[in-house]
C-alpha cells in the first residue's frame, strides 16, 4: 500500500491519525476548512516530532520527513488521486452522511472510505455512498500516536478487499485490528458511554470526582477511571456520542447527565481546555 491517504478533519483526532501516518511513510493530504484548526493541529504535529526526538524515538530526518508528507487543503474535491480516507469530522449524524456522499463523488471509485466515528452505524454511512462495499469503520482512541489498537467495524456490504486493504494499513501503522460488527456505539462506546454517563450521574450525591475515579483505578485496577477518560476524550465529544446513542437506541440510559451538559456549556471539555470534571490548570 502505497498511495496517497486523506483524513477529514484536523482536531485532536484528525490531526493524531495524519501523525501515525506521516510516521508511517505515508504521503497525507488533511482536508480542514477552519485556518485556525489547522495551524493548531500544524503545530500539534511539529511539536510531537519535536517531542519524539527528544525522548530517542527516530531520527532528525524521520522526523522532518513526516512534517513534510502532511500537505493541507480546504476542499475535498483535492482528493482525486487518494486510495484511502479517513473521516474524523464531529460525531453529528447528518454532518458525516453530507462528507461521505461528497466523498463518493470526488474520490476515485475504488478508494475506501473509513470512518473514526465513535458511534454512528457504518451502515447509516454506507447508504449515503453509491459504494457500500468501500466503507467501514476504523475507531482510533485518543490520543492515536499512543494507542496500540484500533476498533475495526465491518459493515454489512464491506467487502472482503476492503477489511484487507484496511488491516493491511492498520499493520503498516503498528496497530492492533480488534473486529467488531456494525451496531450503534459498536463495542467500546456501547459500554464505555454508560459507563461515563452512570459515573457523571454520581456527582449529584455528593461523591466528587477524584473518589469516583479512585475507585475504578484502585478497587479494580483501571489505568484511568471513567471520568478521567472523558476528559481525554473530550467532554463535548463524550456529549455528541451520547447524543447519537440515545437517537440511534432509544434507550433512556444514554441521556446527557446534567453535570457533563453544564461542563460542555461552559466550554469546559477536559484535558484540551485545561478544566472537565478534573481541573488540569
Amino acid at each position: 500500500m502505497t498511495g496517497v491517504m486523506a483524513v477529514i478533519g484536523a482536531g485532536t483526532m484528525g490531526a493524531g491519525i495524519a501523525q501515525c501516518l506521516a510516521q508511517a511513510g505515508r504521503d497525507v493530504v488533511v482536508v480542514e476548512p477552519d485556518p485556525a484548526a489547522v495551524a493548531r493541529a500544524r503545530r500539534g504535529l511539529n511539536e510531537a516530532m519535536r517531542l519524539a526526538l527528544l525522548l530517542g524515538r527516530g531520527d532528525r530526518a524521520t522526523a522532518l520527513g513526516a512534517a513534510r508528507r502532511v500537505r493541507w487543503t480546504d476542499r475535498i474535491d483535492d482528493l482525486g488521486m487518494v486510495e484511502f480516507v479517513i473521516e474524523c469530522a464531529v460525531e453529528r449524524i447528518e454532518l458525516k452522511e453530507e462528507l461521505f456522499a461528497a466523498l463518493d463523488r470526488h474520490c476515485p471509485t475504488d478508494t475506501v472510505l473509513a470512518s473514526a466515528t465513535s458511534a454512528i452505524p457504518i451502515a447509516r454511512l454506507a447508504a449515503a455512498t453509491a459504494r457500500p462495499d468501500r466503507v467501514l469503520g476504523l475507531h482510533f482512541m485518543n490520543p492515536a500516536p499512543l494507542t496500540d489498537a484500533v476498533e475495526v467495524i465491518r459493515g454489512q456490504h464491506t467487502s472482503d478487499d476492503t477489511m484487507a486493504r484496511a488491516l493491511a494499513l492498520l499493520t503498516t501503522l503498528g496497530k492492533e485490528a480488534l473486529i467488531v460488527g456494525d451496531r450503534a456505539g459498536f463495542v467500546i462506546n456501547r459500554l464505555l458511554m454508560l459507563s461515563i454517563a452512570q459515573a457523571a450521574d454520581t456527582l449529584d450525591t455528593g461523591t466528587d470526582a477524584q473518589t469516583v475515579d479512585a475507585l475504578f483505578e484502585r478497587c479494580l485496577g483501571h489505568r484511568m477511571g471513567p471520568l478521567r477518560t472523558a476528559d481525554l476524550i473530550g467532554l463535548d465529544n463524550v456529549a455528541d456520542t451520547l447524543a447519537v446513542l440515545r437517537r440511534e437506541t432509544g434507550e433512556d440510559h444514554y441521556r446527557i447527565p446534567n453535570t457533563l451538559a453544564t461542563l460542555v456549556a461552559a466550554g469546559h471539555f477536559g484535558r484540551k481546555t485545561g478544566r472537565g470534571f478534573h481541573d488540569y490548570r
